[in-house]
């Protein structure tokens, strides 16, 4: 199991110019992408495949856009800066080590917003650094206590450039 198995990158239409496309990273066992893409064309990438090809069946519910899912060991082979190109936003969500590699390339891509899912604040401060020298501002910082009657707490960033 990889560290950083998962991205999903999401591309609205053209028609809509105040639509934005979002590129997406998520190690987690469940892909979730109906909501986005109810509004985007959406490109998840998963190292696990079953869950790339259970994605890859959920996605054709009716009234979501087109769903491409593909395999891709993140951790190994991270996303370069130019594959980011004709997104308008990123969706990171590591593991607890982060995602320094993505973090790096997406500072070095063109895209106007990022979101960050951590649930390590170290992990998440080292890649916001790097996120922040880039280019990004940091708009907000959610934190999240979805484990009750525990000390976890996940954290969500917002950055724009």
């Amino acid at each position: 199991m990889s560290r950083c198995r998962r991205a999903r990158f999401y591309k609205r239409p053209r028609r809509a110019r105040t639509r934005s496309r979002v590129s997406f990273a998520k190690p987690r066992p469940a892909l979730r992408t109906s909501p986005i893409s109810e509004n985007a064309r959406v490109l998840a990438i998963d190292a696990d495949e079953a869950a790339v090809g259970a994605l890859a069946r959920a996605a054709k519910a009716p009234g979501l856009k087109p769903v491409e899912a593909t395999t891709r060991d993140l951790f190994r082979r991270p996303l370069a800066a130019a594959e980011f190109k004709g997104f308008d936003a990123v969706v990171l969500d590591p593991p607890r080590q982060g995602a320094e590699a993505e973090a790096r390339a997406l500072a070095r891509a063109a895209v106007p917003r990022a979101i960050y899912v951590s649930c390590d604040p170290a992990s998440f401060a080292r890649d916001a650094r790097i996120l922040c020298q880039g280019g990004y501002r940091l708009a907000g910082v959610t934190p999240v206590d979805q484990f009750r009657y525990s000390a976890h707490v996940e954290l969500v960033g917002v950055f724009e450039r």
